[in-house]
């Protein structure tokens, strides 16, 4: 059975930083790119960041870049997303995703996590 499980969410006050991890078991995602998504209260869900397989490629929202970064070990399976800078304005539940079904930033991914919440106080 294919899990993603995130971690790291938590409380954090404007300008602080969190790093979020997403663990893989079930299948090696090597060979594929990965993805954050996330969604505040009464909003839809919005793409955030994205790796290809290689770590060749990065991705990003407008609304994070030069805050967020992600990164991913595939020898762990792992994919991670630091978050500096951080304003209210992020605070959402944050998903982690596998296997995108379309180009980047693609909302349509095979695999989703459960998500971790992230709070961001003013």
């Amino acid at each position: 059975q294919v899990q993603l499980v995130e971690s790291g969410g938590g409380l954090v006050q404007a300008g602080g930083s969190l790093r979020l991890s997403c663990a893989a078991s079930g299948r090696t995602f090597s060979r594929a790119a990965m993805g954050w998504f996330r969604q505040a209260p009464g909003k839809e869900r919005e793409f955030v960041a994205a790796v290809n397989w290689s770590r060749t490629n990065t991705y990003y929202a407008d609304s994070v870049k030069g805050r967020f970064t992600i990164s991913r070990d595939n020898s762990k399976n792992t994919v991670y997303l630091q978050m500096n800078s951080l304003k209210p304005d992020d605070t959402a539940v944050y998903y982690c995703a596998a296997v995108p079904s379309g180009p980047i930033p693609t909302t349509q991914y095979q695999y989703w996590g459960r998500g971790t919440q992230v709070a961001v106080s003013s």
